[in-house]
């Protein structure tokens, strides 16, 4: 019964997101891109959570890696003969080749992981305001090499002509890849160690358990999974340019798992959901909406107010998150020994 309640922790976020998938699938073709850019948010989500989470180290620096990983992606899908065209400066081993869908998402994968990896080296040494500002910087980084270096890219211009690849299927498979992962993560050694890490470092250290290793391991391994992420996202949007994976982004998805709460699985997929449905709702009726007859249309950039309103709130009166730091398991009623049982 025990393996049985530890995999609910599982089934049930995966539950959740196949029923988005579900629902969206019966919605009308305009409103369908909510939903998939809803999976795609689980995954980007899912991908902060397997680091910060397990680790309780604030980075910003994830969104570096979805960056990396939608750029990789999405341009190695477009024809080479596009590419010479629009984009004549690239490396050759970039403008010459192109791959599928999947080559695609694992090349994004892979670099994700190659980035975090290198980056992770010095920086997963540092904890606290130092480590965070330390990420903020790779962010700021990656974002000006991106924007201004068109050997790897479009630069300052959009990147266009992607495949949109990334509907409603590929989306619910990639966000079961991402929780699958980072649930068989938390249940392994590595995962009960970097906990252990967490919650008291001196004593972690005192049985044997590198912190830096452990942190390096989670620091590569969430980078592998936003890298993928990004992949999903940019065959999900058909064009991308360098801020759609910035700040605004980087926000976005520390506002998910600060609101589901950062402290589990369940909060990081809870999380993605809701606010992803508040953010596409906002966004929308910026630009006008009819409701019950009633059109709202708010002013430009009310989605990011309501957000940040609503993270503080959560911060206040529910530091742990809407689930309270908790995963969903069923009840052990099978088993237990009566009071009386083994008395002599």
């Amino acid at each position: 019964m025990r393996l049985v309640s530890r995999l609910s922790e599982l089934v049930f976020p995966a539950l959740l997101v196949a029923a988005v998938a579900l629902v969206g699938s019966f919605t009308a073709r305009a409103n369908e891109i909510h939903f998939r850019t809803a999976l795609v948010d689980v995954a980007i989500v899912v991908g902060l959570y397997l680091f910060i989470g397990n680790s309780g180290v604030l980075s910003f620096g994830q969104i570096s890696f979805v960056a990396v990983g939608a750029f990789s992606a999405g341009l190695m899908t477009i024809s080479a003969d596009v590419k010479r065209g629009i984009m004549p400066n690239l490396f050759p081993i970039l403008r010459d080749h192109s791959l599928g869908n999947v080559e695609s998402l694992l090349l994004a994968t892979g670099l994700g992981a190659a980035f975090a990896f290198v980056v992770g080296l010095p920086l997963m040494r540092l904890s606290g305001l130092a480590a965070g500002i330390a990420t903020f910087a790779v962010l700021g980084i990656t974002h000006n090499v991106l924007f201004n270096y068109t050997k790897i890219g479009p630069g300052a211009t959009a990147l266009t002509n992607i495949p949109e690849t990334t509907d409603l299927l590929q989306g619910m498979a990639g966000a079961l890849i991402a929780i699958a992962t980072a649930w068989v993560y938390q249940l392994s050694r590595f995962g009960r160690m970097l906990r252990a890490t967490r919650e008291d470092p001196a004593a972690a250290q005192a049985v044997g358990v590198s912190i830096h290793r452990q942190r390096l391991l989670a620091f590569t391994l969430s980078g592998a999974l936003c890298g993928f992420a990004g992949g999903l996202f940019v065959h999900q949007a058909g064009t991308i340019t360098t801020e759609d994976v910035y700040l605004n982004l980087t926000f976005l998805t520390l506002a998910m798992l600060v609101v589901g709460g950062v402290g589990s699985l369940l909060g990081a997929v809870v999380g993605a959901l809701m606010i992803s449905g508040l953010n596409s709702f906002l966004t929308t009726a910026e630009g006008g909406v009819h409701i019950l007859g009633l059109k709202v249309d708010l002013h430009d950039g009310t989605h990011l107010v309501v957000l940040g309103v609503v993270m503080a709130l959560v911060l206040v009166l529910r530091p742990g998150g809407l689930t309270g730091g908790r995963e969903f398991r069923l009840p052990q009623i099978w088993g237990r020994r009566h009071p009386a049982e083994g008395r002599t």
